[in-house]
């Protein structure tokens, strides 16, 4: 199969972008369906914007159990008790 350079515009930005042959065979190689959406300096912005270098996402919940405040590097999923690391602990080894 032969691959070309492609021009496409991003989604974000609306500026046009070249999806080049090389990239084209990545894709293929790697059983991508859909072209790229955005160009470089947004894909790395949007990137950027998820995580920041070094820092967590990081929510407050009580614990269910002892009652006492903890910090869970994750979204708490309404409905499902989030415990403190000590009684997290205490019912995992049971």
């Amino acid at each position: 199969m032969e691959f070309r350079d492609k021009s496409l515009a991003c989604v974000d930005c609306g500026n046009p972008f070249v999806w080049t042959a090389g990239e084209q065979l990545f894709y293929h190689d790697r059983n991508f369906k859909h072209e790229p959406k955005r160009c470089k300096e947004c894909k790395a912005r949007r990137q950027s914007r998820g995580s920041r270098a070094g820092e967590r996402a990081s929510h407050s919940v009580v614990c269910p159990e002892c009652g006492r405040q903890a910090t869970v590097p994750f979204k708490p999923t309404q409905g499902r008790p989030v415990y403190c690391r000590e009684c997290f602990e205490r019912r995992r080894a049971v």
